[in-house]
């Protein structure tokens, strides 16, 4: 188990090297493949690659009004006037809800005696001859991979968000 020392470590030092071509979808459901690469930190050069996919499912449109009532579980009054708030100016908010699973039957580990960045450099070379636009190279901590794994996806989030609000807008939905 991670402290919370180790938590914002793996966190600082976590590094996007190659970020996927194409965003989240709007309509459909997307499978990104990672390359999470770490260096063990008590043998010298010795790298870990962890391959796998993260399935994105569609994002959901959270309508306002139930996104207030979401909030009003368990607060109080305070709470209440800030949900009719958003709820009275229904327009000027939307939310979105994605879903993501980590896939672990495609999951693969394996060690490469090499400098963490000659194997970066490596997986990188390997990645682009790929060409596939849904793949993405990230180097972090060996014992918080995890948690690297989870801040490049939220990171994706963050960066498929307006054009997934943009999409929806287009076809009328919000």
């Amino acid at each position: 188990m991670l402290t919370p020392d180790d938590f914002n470590y793996a966190l600082e030092n976590t590094r996007v090297v190659l970020e996927p071509r194409h965003r989240l979808a709007t309509f459909g459901s997307s499978l990104l493949n990672y390359y999470l690469i770490t260096e063990d930190m008590d043998a010298g050069n010795l790298s870990r690659v962890r391959e796998g996919q993260i399935q994105a499912d569609k994002p959901q449109i959270i309508n306002p009004h139930h996104f207030a009532k979401l909030l009003l579980e368990g607060f109080g009054e305070k709470a209440n006037d800030y949900a009719e708030s958003i709820s009275a100016h229904a327009s000027r908010f939307a939310f979105l809800k994605y879903g993501f699973q980590i896939r672990k039957a495609e999951f693969r580990t394996y060690d490469v005696h090499q400098a963490l960045a000659q194997v970066v450099d490596n997986v990188v070379q390997d990645v682009t001859q790929k060409d596939d636009p849904f793949s993405a190279v990230i180097t972090g901590i060996d014992d918080g991979w995890e948690v690297s794994l989870l801040k490049f996806t939220l990171e994706l989030i963050q960066r498929s968000a307006g054009d997934n609000l943009q999409d929806f807008r287009n076809r009328g939905l919000l």
